[in-house]
């Protein structure tokens, strides 16, 4: 069943792909369309959450933002089906990274980083980076539950020389990098809320203690990565900005949570810059003090 799926969708998904970009976001529009006022996806999950870290705003202005950020939503995700043909001029053209220079000042020092990112604007289109670097690109992230769909997954990002890492498999794939003096650098987006049984660290995220995930730190500290934050904009429709934010480049030396709690004042200067570009359909917020 999961072949049959993948053989019906990959035709449609490839069709988009390549259509013209003023074509290709008219389909976005109605793609919204279904999702916004046909399906309804999650949008009480939207309103609770926009509700609990924007609660001085009135009800229309999170109207208004929670339409946005559903058009964003959808083009975000159409935006990744556009990653199977795109070309690597017209992705650099679309993704800027303002300074890169600080990657390669890294790369000299032989130091492995850890990019930390938010779901906000487009964290898919950050792998554009790797082109412009000589690191090993490695994205942590979560094995789709269909086959077929994972490995197209893999075979898109692998276009940027990166390599998906599951979750369950970082740390053996950071040890052995290190141990064999693979320069990498690992992204994680770890804005989620953790699993209950992983709870370590509680934060004020939005005005809201809730419990803020520590992987990224611990990993940085046990493997002595240079940490940063990528602060991404959306400059308008299918166009964004890159800038690359140091947290530390001595992690071990950092008090114990400092770099979680730093990351996630990084990420509510972005919600707060433009909150119409965040991923509210996350239930961000369901542990919480």
């Amino acid at each position: 069943m999961q072949l049959l799926v993948f053989i019906i969708a990959y035709p449609f998904l490839w069709i988009i792909s390549i259509l013209p970009f003023r074509i290709f976001y008219w389909l976005s529009d109605g793609v919204y369309f279904l999702v916004y006022y046909i399906s309804g996806y999650r949008k009480k999950v939207v309103r609770a959450n926009l509700a609990l870290a924007l609660p001085h705003l009135s009800d229309k202005e999170r109207i208004v933002i929670e339409k946005k950020s559903y058009h964003h939503l959808c083009d975000m995700f159409m935006e990744m089906i556009k990653t199977m043909t795109i070309s690597s001029e017209e992705m650099n053209k679309r993704f800027v990274i303002t300074n890169i220079d600080l990657l390669k000042d890294y790369e000299q020092k032989e130091r492995s980083i850890m990019l930390l990112a938010s779901h906000y604007a487009s964290w898919e289109w950050l792998l554009a980076l790797n082109q412009k670097i000589g690191y090993q690109g490695v994205g942590v992230y979560k094995k789709l539950s269909n086959k077929y769909f994972d490995k197209l997954i893999r075979d898109i990002r692998s276009k940027y020389n990166t390599e998906l890492v599951t979750t369950s498999k970082t740390i053996p794939y950071i040890a052995h990098n290190q141990k064999e003096g693979i320069l990498s650098i690992y992204g994680l987006a770890s804005d989620q809320s953790p699993k209950a049984g992983r709870i370590f660290h509680w934060k004020s995220f939005m005005g809201v203690e809730v419990p803020a995930h520590t992987g990224p730190e611990m990993l940085a500290k046990r493997y002595d990565l240079n940490v940063i934050f990528a602060k991404v904009k959306k400059l308008k429709r299918g166009y964004y900005e890159a800038t690359l934010v140091p947290i530390s480049d001595d992690p071990r030396s950092v008090l114990d949570f400092g770099i979680t709690d730093a990351f996630i004042q990084e990420v509510e200067k972005q919600i707060h810059e433009a909150p119409e570009y965040y991923f509210w359909t996350h239930k961000r917020w369901k542990h919480r003090r």
